[in-house]
């Protein structure tokens, strides 16, 4: 949906912002020696998981409690992967998309009640994985091909090995020299939202557009950014049900998202260079960084976008 009126105060709206730089296509050439060392030399190797009866809050929960976007369902016994629940999941549970009939349908808008339901009720089945012998270019090309931010390792029984992330890859390929700048790899043409948009409307435009953050924006200034793991969080956190009395999930997903906007909004400018921003985003334990100037938001700049710069995809 596009929108460009200052008097829409609500819902997501395309902003495309060319600055004053002549920004055109770049092109990518590959220059990174190919990786040939085996995938679990960057993965997580000790990784949390739960089977697929925990209930959903407490997997929110572990989540938020650990930091993690995402959390492999194995069966309990043989750690045989089984699925995996990611904030993507949780936004599209919480009003985003089809995952939300179980709040309104089977437990007529009861959150609280929803949230005990089992994790298989949500998770997604069947996800991409690695083998643990891949190699990670193999990584690489899976996570821009799909557009996947983290991938589980299994071993030949199905087994659960490991996991590895995009931040994983980036540690790797952003120790290659770049002469690219983020203007030259970030995305201009920006889906945005207001400070007073309802929580809800954000979990649609989220799911629909499979965002995972939307910068907000108030009268062309950048108010903050918020994600799909801020939301999470809010559900984690177990602050959405200080803010119930009825239980209902329109109580909570009806509250402006700058509700839950909150610490320091870092930013960069589209002069830097990649392999700055790369050392950044990862020092700060970030997955994007708004692009600003002229005081003006122009462009987003994501893990995902370095990823694929630097692989020359």
């Amino acid at each position: 949906m596009q929108q460009n009126g200052r008097g829409v105060k609500q819902g997501d709206r395309l902003l495309k912002m060319q600055g004053k730089l002549d920004r055109g296509p770049v092109e990518f050439k590959s220059h990174i020696a190919e990786q040939e060392g085996e995938i679990m030399a960057i993965a997580t190797c000790d990784v949390i998981s739960v089977p697929p009866t925990q209930s959903i809050i407490s997997a929110v929960e572990e989540m938020t409690k650990c930091g993690f976007r995402r959390l492999p369902v194995t069966d309990a016994g043989t750690r045989k992967l089984r699925g995996i629940i990611t904030s993507g999941d949780i936004i599209n549970f919480m009003g985003g998309g089809d995952k939300y009939k179980l709040v309104q349908v089977r437990h007529n808008g009861n959150l609280i009640a929803a949230v005990n339901e089992s994790v298989r009720s949500i998770m997604t089945q069947q996800p991409e994985t690695l083998a643990s012998d891949a190699r990670i270019s193999d990584a690489v090309d899976m996570i821009i091909k799909k557009k996947i931010g983290g991938l589980p390792i299994i071993d030949r029984e199905g087994v659960l090995a490991g996991i590895v992330t995009e931040r994983d890859v980036l540690g790797v390929l952003g120790s290659e020299r770049s002469p690219l700048h983020v203007e030259d790899v970030m995305s201009s043409s920006l889906r945005v939202t207001a400070p007073d948009c309802p929580i809800s409307t954000v979990t649609k435009d989220m799911t629909k557009h499979r965002f995972r953050r939307l910068p907000v924006v108030s009268d062309d200034v950048l108010y903050g950014i918020v994600t799909a793991t801020d939301i999470m969080r809010y559900l984690g956190s177990r602050e959405v049900f200080s803010r119930m009395t009825t239980g209902n999930v329109a109580e909570v997903t009806g509250l402006p998202v700058r509700t839950l906007i909150a610490g320091e909004l870092f930013t960069t400018s589209p002069e830097k260079n990649i392999n700055e921003v790369a050392r950044e985003m990862l020092s700060r334990n970030i997955g994007a960084l708004p692009v600003i100037e002229d005081s003006r938001l122009i462009g987003l700049v994501t893990e995902f976008d370095l990823v694929r710069a630097f692989s020359g995809g």
